[in-house]
């Protein structure tokens, strides 16, 4: 596995892939057991991974309290981020809940020992609650910083505009930098190329990518739904073949998968690698997998090479309408030529 610079705000050093520990317990009724879940984190350190990503919330909790059995004997070597907002528990009321300063300082604590770690190395805020104000959570974020209790600060799920602000309120207010945002993004889901994304390459903020299976669709696994998955057991965060947009989507990745030899895992996981290549920031997938050969499977795709044949197959087949206003100014660009304006109607100005 190769590493990368977490964005161009950070000397962070992080793996190409991180793992996900969202299915680390089975407080939400299917996940990993214990032993099933030290068996993927062992795999993803074996392949050369360093970069684990859970959240105060998942599985009730039971996911930070497992890592911290698992990353005690090599903390230092790991990087460890963990996410507030959402609560702990489905019955958490409305002080353990949201992005305030309140919730973000007693969500710290308690993921400080659930972790057992005197420090978190990235702490997301998990997504916004739509009302509090952007310079509370960037000074919250700043304290924890200077007291040494998170190293970074990141921001999932959030508005492009509302990163974007917060960046430069970061940096004209002198406050710790956002370092990182989260987002979903596949080859089922693109929407976050009309402005995350490239906000993100911008502003070299690094870009963590959940869901890259799609919830498990992009595996092909749910034209056969029966079983032990996802879709049956959570029905929840996952894409569908629900048009003829997405049978086509999952048709051509299983043929290119058969052209190369490999799974249709595969081929998801190196096209998103393939754009990673392309970006001068970070983009780093999380792989979220529930049982340890889901993540041998996965991790398969690291020996996978597309042609640029392939590529375009899949970036057609997947592409998202950009909508407005980019679907204009890339109708407009066509006018502009060496900085001269060619065939602009003239329009008198009153």
């Amino acid at each position: 596995m190769h590493y990368k610079v977490f964005g161009r705000k950070t000397g962070l050093r992080v793996s190409e892939l991180a793992l996900g520990a969202g299915n680390f317990g089975t407080g939400w009724g299917h996940g990993a057991e214990r032993n099933e879940a030290k068996r993927i984190f062992d795999g993803y350190l074996e392949a050369g991974g360093n970069f684990i990503d859970t959240a105060n919330g998942y599985q009730g909790g039971q996911s930070e309290a497992m890592l911290s059995e698992f990353i005690a004997a090599q903390r230092d070597s790991l990087v460890i981020a963990t996410k507030y907002t959402l609560g702990t528990t489905a019955a958490a009321d409305i002080s353990h809940t949201g992005n305030s300063r309140k919730n973000m300082v007693r969500a710290v604590e308690e993921s400080l020992k659930r972790l057992n770690t005197e420090h978190i190395d990235l702490f997301w805020a998990h997504m916004s609650d739509g009302v509090t104000p952007m310079e509370e959570i960037l000074r919250g974020f700043d304290d924890l910083v200077s007291a040494g209790k998170i190293h970074y600060a990141g921001l999932s799920n959030f508005p492009a505009w509302r990163i974007a602000r917060a960046d430069l309120l970061a940096e004209i207010r002198g406050f710790a930098p956002i370092a990182a945002i989260q987002v979903e993004y596949s080859l089922a889901e693109r929407s976050a190329e009309r402005e995350q994304l490239p906000m993100a390459e911008a502003l070299g903020l690094a870009a963590t990518l959940w869901s890259p299976l799609g919830g498990g669709f992009l595996t092909g696994k749910y034209r056969n739904s029966q079983g032990d998955n996802r879709a049956n057991k959570l029905g929840v965060l996952i894409h569908a073949e629900k048009s003829a947009r997405e049978t086509a989507l999952l048709d051509t990745l299983i043929g290119v998968a058969a052209e190369l030899d490999a799974s249709p895992t595969h081929v998801a996981i190196a096209w998103l690698r393939e754009k990673a290549r392309r970006s001068s920031t970070a983009l780093i997938p999380i792989l979220g997998s529930r049982t340890r050969e889901q993540l041998d499977a996965t991790l398969g795709a690291l020996n996978v090479q597309l042609s640029a044949e392939q590529l375009a197959r899949l970036d057609g087949v997947s592409d998202v309408p950009m909508g407005v206003p980019h679907e204009s100014i890339s109708g407009s660009s066509a006018r502009f030529s060496g900085g001269q304006v060619l065939d602009l109607p003239i329009i008198p100005v009153a």
